[in-house]
Parts: C-alpha cells; structure tokens; sequence
C-alpha cells in the first residue's frame, strides 16, 4: 500500500493564510485534503503515516511584555491542539532577533529547515514512505526533495500561488525539482478554512 508523509513549513503556512487567503486554517482537514489530493492524483488508497509541523514560537525580549507574553501562550495553546491531533508531529525551533529595519523587529527562524531535512531523509531512506508532501516554498529544501526521489519516493510540492514571475510564494528551483505540484488556491484555502 502507498503510504505518505506530509512535512509542513508552519511559517510558510502563516504566511499564506494570513497575505494572501485571509483564513484560519483547520489543520485537520488541511491534512485531509493534502491526502486525497494524492491519493486522487495516483488513482490509489494512501495510508498517511504521519504529519510533521514546523513552526517557532513567537520571540520574547527579557523581560517579556505583556503582549509578547499573550502571542507566546497563544502560539503555545496552538502547537498543544495541533499535538492533539492523529499522527501529527510539531517540531519547534527558534525565533531569533536579527536586528532591525527602520525601527521595525527582523525575526529568523532557526533549526526548521534542518528539523524538516532530518525526518523527511530517513522516512525516504528507510522506505517507510512511498510519498512525500511538502508544505513549503523555500529553496532550502531542495536537497531533502533530492534525497527522497533518490530513494525513490515521489515528492509532492503544495505551494502558494505565483501571480507573475517576479511575484511568487516559492522558490522555482523547489517547484522545479518536485515530481508533481499542487498550488493551494483560494478555493483550496476556504475548504480547509476553520468555520468562526
């Protein structure tokens, strides 16, 4: 039987949802769609090994006002729900700060894309998967898409759109090294929207 794994870049996901769909996402059914989408693609039954999230907690300054500590126990409450979920993995990293731009916080993440490149290599590797679906659209993940193909696993790109060719949400190298892609349009954003 085909089995997947789906690796998301949480970041990423914020992102898309808040610039471009103006949705909440329910990441139950997100993880249902991203199923069925290749199981439709591949005209077979898909057995969904796991989902891997990726996210940071939002950055605190010592000592942290009160409206940092607010978004920390919000984010925080969000990752424990996410947990709460079947077969769902959340992997935190670290909000770094970076400096500034005209008085404006710049904030890195750290340890993601590396969290994301050691579990999508062995689950590729080992065979414990015959497709991988990344959430993401950063350049970065290039090798690890490498990686899987080498072993033979089919690797599914989910993206955000491309309005024009200087305007994108991901990287054409990672679009470009997938098997196969999905862009999450509007219409993919408010079937997995959460009902307020």
């Amino acid at each position: 039987m085909a089995r997947l794994a789906i690796f998301i870049d949480g970041g990423y996901v914020d992102r898309l949802a808040s610039d471009h769909f103006d949705v909440w996402i329910d990441f139950s059914k997100f993880v249902g769609e991203i199923t069925a989408a290749v199981s439709g693609k591949t005209a077979e039954p898909m057995d969904l090994l796991r989902t891997y999230y990726y996210n940071c907690l939002p950055y605190q300054s010592n000592p942290p006002s009160q409206e940092e500590r607010k978004r920390f126990s919000g984010k925080r409450n969000f990752f424990d729900a996410l947990r709460r979920l079947d077969s769902f993995e959340v992997r935190e990293g670290r909000l770094a700060l970076r400096g500034h731009d005209g008085g404006k916080p710049i904030f890195q993440q750290k340890r993601t894309d590396l969290m994301l490149g050691l579990d999508f290599a062995p689950l590729s590797s080992k065979r414990q998967i015959t497709h991988a679906a990344l959430v993401a659209g950063d350049s970065d993940f290039i090798p690890a898409v490498q990686a899987a193909k080498s072993e033979g696993v089919s690797a599914w790109l989910f993206h955000g759109p491309r309005k024009n060719h200087q305007n994108s949400t991901y990287a054409q190298e990672l679009w470009l090294e997938s098997d196969a892609r999905f862009a999450m349009t509007q219409s993919f954003a408010q079937s997995v929207a959460q009902r307020r």
